[in-house]
């Protein structure tokens, strides 16, 4: 089995400059040579309806996930504006909860998202219950709780988007918190202004068979049928405020870009559901934001320029980037299975300007 874990940069591109976006075909490129494949699977909807998705993937993503939002947030803690939105559970069936948030207006104009949190109360269980598992020990008294984006289509079909995934015991009580940055993220880019954020949440067994405890069946979260109020789930919003800390390097959001314009990192979703090559191959994300590098930099005075010239003109391009976790379909003997891998380099963090390639110092960057 060849190895899914790409380790080159996918930024600089053949035919692409420094500065220039990513497009679909590149990434596709970029992701067929990495696997050693002349052309992307086709996988059908048999392939499809066959593929499970184990505890320990879901795990693996999750934890790869908010390793690259770890990555993308660092720095920008210290001068957060914070938002609190109540919730509350709009249906539930089984084990399978489904949480809505109205959105319009809580994420400010010229701000940039740094973390949500979604938080949510675990009620204690009550001790007739507990009597009824008495075989129930502290080893065999977790349940894996995951966290999905909830997206309505325009023609009324739905897709999950996999979020966060954690460890609960029946044993334990009080607010459990979920990382949920990325559904915001997708909310904004993928969303009409007044849709809702929809979050599928849902209580699983840890270790599935007949060796199953039932924990799972015991974790309840309040206001699940309770009165409004009562520990209702919690969704938090930090964000940056770009009027006050545009130093940070990102572009004026309601000011197009011109030949004036500074280098500076401008907002850039790639919609993976809208490629054709990764229908059933990719997994997830639906998406993803990469961002990309745009605007001018000022050139050195003409006696540096022939002082060194071998140095070209200074560029806006990446100087840091974050990786991008994924999940893809893996045909194998004839069975399906998902796989995680992570793509260096696909997220744009810092733009600044260089020449040929090698950093201008920052006393001579704009």
């Amino acid at each position: 089995m060849r190895p899914l874990w790409l380790c080159c940069a996918l930024w600089v591109l053949p035919l692409a400059g420094p500065g220039a976006a990513l497009t679909g075909e590149q990434l596709l490129g970029s992701l067929l040579r990495q696997l050693q494949l002349s052309e992307a699977p086709v996988l059908d909807r048999a392939d499809m309806e066959e593929l499970v998705m184990p505890a320990h993937v879901r795990a693996q993503y999750v934890t790869l996930l908010q390793r690259s939002h770890g990555d993308r947030s660092r720095g920008k803690r210290f001068s957060q504006s914070f938002r609190e939105v109540a919730g509350r559970f709009l249906a539930s069936e089984a084990s399978t909860h489904l949480l809505v948030f109205g959105m319009e207006q809580r994420l400010p104009p010229n701000s940039e998202l740094v973390q949500a949190i979604l938080r949510l109360f675990q009620e204690p269980v009550p001790k007739a219950a507990l009597h009824r598992h008495g075989r129930l020990s502290p080893r065999s008294a977790w349940a894996r709780v995951t966290v999905e984006w909830l997206r309505v289509r325009d023609d009324g079909s739905n897709r999950t988007s996999l979020i966060d995934s954690r460890l609960v015991s029946a044993h334990e009580s009080g607010w459990k918190v979920f990382d949920v940055t990325e559904a915001v993220n997708f909310w904004q880019q993928l969303s009409r202004p007044r849709q809702p954020l929809l979050l599928q949440v849902s209580v699983q067994t840890e270790h599935p068979g007949p060796l199953a405890s039932g924990a799972h069946k015991l974790v309840r979260f309040a206001s699940q049928g309770a009165p409004a109020g009562l520990g209702e789930p919690q969704l938090e919003l930090h964000t940056l405020d770009l009027g006050d800390y545009g130093a940070q390097g990102d572009c004026d959001p309601e000011a197009p870009v011109t030949e004036g314009t500074r280098c500076c990192r401008q907002e850039m979703y790639i919609d993976l559901q809208g490629m054709k090559w990764a229908e059933n191959w990719v997994l997830e994300p639906p998406g993803f934001l990469a961002y990309e590098c745009v605007g001018t930099c000022q050139q050195p005075p003409e006696a540096l320029a022939f002082k060194w010239p071998f140095l070209g003109p200074r560029q806006c391009i990446a100087s840091e980037t974050a990786s991008l976790p994924m999940i893809v379909s893996i045909k194998e003997g004839g069975r399906t299975r998902p796989q995680v891998v992570s793509l260096p380099n696909m997220r744009v963090q810092k733009c600044s300007c260089a020449s040929d390639g090698a950093l201008v110092p920052r006393g001579l960057q704009p």
